[in-house]
């Protein structure tokens, strides 16, 4: 019989699995998406891929808060790193031009931009739910 592992653990991995994949869809948005979608709907499509993407690393950090406190958290970390995206430095700039920088940073505030992160936060409650009622009950995530 193989060993139990802890709901924590186990919730963290299905959370890490999640942003991973979120990670996948983001980029297929952002580098692919180019040629299908216009950037009226790309760019706001790829922040609600962000926000989802934070909403899973917050929770693969802190699984056993409640999913409301790791709504908000999400939220807060997303508008702090927009608002973060009026100051300017040379070396944060430097940051911000690569383009791991710019996909993680961004690059410009845009007040639309929260819009789409409470977006793509409730987007991915339902599925947040569903995760952890699964491993509550123990049961595996297939």
């Amino acid at each position: 019989m193989a060993p139990r592992v802890a709901p924590h653990t186990a919730s963290r991995a299905a959370y890490v699995g999640l942003a991973l994949a979120t990670i996948a869809l983001g980029l297929a948005i952002h580098l692919g998406g180019r040629r299908v979608l216009p950037p009226a709907v790309r760019d706001p499509l790829g922040d609600a891929c962000w926000a989802a993407m934070m909403l899973w690393w917050v929770s693969a950090l802190a699984p056993r808060r409640p999913l409301r406190w790791r709504a908000a958290a999400t939220l807060a970390v997303c508008a702090a790193v927009e608002v973060a995206q009026l100051v300017r430095h040379p070396t944060l700039d430097a940051v911000r031009a690569t383009a791991l920088g710019h996909l993680v940073l961004g690059s410009d505030f845009d007040a639309r931009d929260l819009a789409a992160y409470a977006a793509g936060v409730l987007a991915a409650l339902p599925l947040a739910a569903f995760v952890a009622r699964r491993l509550a009950r123990g049961a595996a995530i297939r």
